[in-house]
């Protein structure tokens, strides 16, 4: 008579895999910057579009970033454009360190989150 030994029956092992964050729905699109400096600060104008369809869904800010990713200033948006596409806003007295030739624009959606920032190079 042949014994067959069976192993207890252990837990597998737990895979942890990391998904990628999801694709945002609607993200706001930078359409154009401008940067300048005066008086030893910068000002930055931001031209956004956003599909914003009224409180629950808009684009309500946009932030400075250096290029390591570390906020240099944030531009709240404090309603919604839903007339007003693409819009234009400002910041001003933005402090960028000496040296520093590019810093990143990255919009933000309320529903959606941060989008994807784009590389501005300072004149």
């Amino acid at each position: 008579m042949l014994r067959f030994l069976i192993p207890a029956l252990l837990p597998l092992p737990v895979l942890s895999v990391m998904a990628a964050p999801p694709a945002l729905a609607d993200p706001p699109v930078i359409e154009h910057v401008t940067a300048q400096r005066s008086a030893g600060s910068w000002r930055f104008d931001v031209t956004l579009s956003h599909p914003d369809t009224g409180w629950d869904h808009y684009a309500d800010g946009w932030r400075v970033l250096d290029m390591d990713g570390t906020e240099l200033g944030l531009r709240v948006l404090a309603h919604p454009h839903v007339n007003e596409q693409p819009f234009t806003r400002s910041l001003s007295g933005v402090a960028i360190p000496r040296g520093t030739t590019r810093v990143q624009i990255q919009a933000r959606c309320l529903q959606d989150g941060w989008g994807t920032p784009i590389t501005v190079d300072l004149p």
